[in-house]
């Protein structure tokens, strides 16, 4: 397995930080915060950058780079807590389409993926606690022509102007996953700790999804395959995200016990601080190590690919809630105020850490493939 990052892929990681420094500096999110401002400027720079075609194969209109270039990106999008559905829609539909459609459907939905005229996410849990297959209960119905879909799905990292979601749903003894029209999944806003990524609740009153809308064969074990590959780059990627925002918070707090100074001296001098940077140094190498292994896994399809998945977002969770809990502490009084920036990376970090499952479900996973 490869875990060597490429000179290109170094290339890649420097020019995507350069622009979102420019572009997407913490003060443009604190006004998609404040003032609900629509970052379709800075999606619309990503799209002139090919950012949504990165991992789409040639033949479906893409630049057919691997899943390695694509955790790059995602890490430097946390890393600067970007709002925007760019995530979602390379991580989540993108996959699901890729893993799960028929050749036909890759062209008709990666095509427009790729040149950003479709954005989409992916609806999964019809429960707050349950991101598994197995916790899923919505149940597609055959009708003439096609699926209805009845029920509500939870945690969709989706936004009023997202183009398409990619419903699961039981068939049968199987899984089977349907992009519906977002216009048509009545999505409603959730007021969530994260104001800089609006999550959605998605109320589907029996919709009818086509059979061109339904992805592969519904039911069938291919599909259910598919779909769990697809969740796991979903997963890992956001493993990734929380681990670049706690890296970026972890910098924040290094600057600041360099600069603030007590009985004359910086704070970072103090043994009792010095321990809490290394803790948080150590969970953030632990976490991203753990993260990359699960991206090298899934690129090279390893048989053990779902382990590898679960114990990056384990660890990434275990990581976030370190790295928040001490990074507050440190910041003292300041760390209170609405007018500090680490509030916005705790808040990120912490909703990552608890979509698509947390340590304790994913720790549960390592634990049961032990046995």
């Amino acid at each position: 397995m490869e875990l060597e990052f490429t000179t290109e892929q170094e290339e890649l990681r420097a020019s995507v930080r350069s622009f979102l420094e420019k572009e997407c500096p913490v003060e443009f999110v604190r006004a998609v915060v404040e003032t609900g401002e629509a970052p379709e400027k800075l999606w619309g720079s990503m799209v002139a950058l090919d950012w949504p075609a990165l991992a789409i194969a040639e033949e479906d209109g893409g630049i057919g780079l691997s899943f390695v270039e694509m955790a790059v990106v995602v890490e430097e999008l946390g890393r600067a807590i970007a709002p925007g559905p760019l995530l979602a829609t390379v991580t989540q539909f993108a996959p699901m389409v890729r893993e799960v459609g028929t050749p036909e459907q890759r062209r008709r939905f990666l095509s427009q993926v790729a040149s950003g005229a479709v954005t989409g996410a992916v609806a999964l849990t019809d429960h707050p606690r349950g991101w598994t297959l197995d916790d899923v209960t919505m149940a597609a119905e055959r009708a003439e022509g096609g699926w209805v879909l009845h029920g509500t799905k939870l945690g969709l990292l989706a936004d009023a102007g997202m183009d398409e979601i990619a419903v699961i749903a039981r068939v049968g003894e199987g899984m089977g996953s349907f992009v519906v029209p977002a216009a048509e999944a009545r999505l409603a806003p959730v007021h969530s700790l994260d104001a800089s990524r609006p999550l959605h609740t998605a109320t589907l009153d029996r919709v009818l999804v086509p059979d061109d809308r339904a992805l592969g064969e519904p039911g069938s074990s291919a599909s259910t395959i598919g779909i769990t590959r697809a969740l796991h780059e979903a997963t890992v990627a956001l493993a990734l995200e929380t681990v670049g925002a706690c890296d970026a918070l972890f910098r924040m707090v290094l600057a600041y016990v360099k600069d603030r100074k007590q009985f004359g001296v910086p704070i970072g001098s103090f043994q009792a601080v010095k321990h809490k940077m290394s803790n948080m140094f150590l969970a953030l190498e632990r976490a991203r190590s753990l993260c990359y292994f699960a991206v090298a896994a899934i690129d090279e399809d390893t048989p053990t690919r779902a382990i590898a998945v679960s114990m990056a977002k384990a660890a990434s969770d275990d990581c976030q809630r370190l790295v928040c809990r001490d990074s507050f502490q440190s910041f003292g009084g300041i760390g209170f105020t609405w007018e500090h920036d680490g509030h916005l990376f705790i808040k990120r970090a912490e909703t990552s850490a608890t979509l698509l499952g947390g340590s304790a479900q994913h720790s549960i996973a390592v634990a049961a493939s032990l046995g």
